[in-house]
């Protein structure tokens, strides 16, 4: 990824490669859950981050869902859907209205970084108000708090990996494109 990705959002995708891109994540994020892999550490975020800033607004909030309720399907359902389908929706939210307007590499860092604290503070606050592993005190929502950080860990280095090869792979694509179609101008 360069510094400035301006350019790549000006690229004009067509319906059919915005369907497949996100056909392709949807597959990638349900894929990812069934191979192993560290507690926590998915693309389901980062999908939300990137479907925020190149597909259409329902479709970034939609995508990430997608992934989720298929693989939560065959995985099991559970009593925390609320807070974790929740904060994915928002995260393709976010992503539509702040990443898709200010996209650049630190931005997509920054906000990598935050939607990791994001999903932590929403989906441990799930677990405490579930009240089955916390007792109902300020006490209880530290205590799931400080016993959810090496989950944290997993959720930050997974979306901070997630967002680099997602968003990488794109940017080198548009780019490749570019000297292709460059190259066949000039032939």
């Amino acid at each position: 990824m360069s510094g400035d990705l301006q350019t790549s959002t000006n690229v004009e995708l067509s319906t059919r490669a915005k369907i497949t891109i996100a056909l392709v994540l949807v597959t990638l994020g349900v894929i990812s859950r069934f191979l192993p892999h560290p507690p926590n550490f998915a693309p389901i975020a980062a999908i939300g981050l990137f479907a925020g800033v190149f597909l259409p607004r329902k479709t970034a909030i939609l995508l990430p869902l997608a992934a989720m309720v298929v693989s939560d399907v065959f995985l099991g359902f559970h009593g925390l859907i609320f807070w974790t389908w929740g904060a994915f929706l928002l995260i393709g939210l976010f992503s539509t209205y702040v990443l898709k307007k200010n996209y650049n590499l630190t931005t997509v860092l920054a906000s990598s970084i935050g939607v990791s604290v994001f999903f932590y503070l929403v989906t441990n606050f799930g677990v405490w108000v579930e009240g089955m592993l916390y007792p109902p005190t300020l006490s209880g929502l530290a205590s799931s708090y400080t016993n959810a950080l090496p989950f944290f860990r997993n959720t930050l280095l997974g979306d901070l990996f997630y967002v680099s090869v997602i968003f990488g792979a794109y940017e080198l694509a548009i780019l490749l494109a570019r000297e292709l179609k460059s190259k066949l101008s000039y032939a």
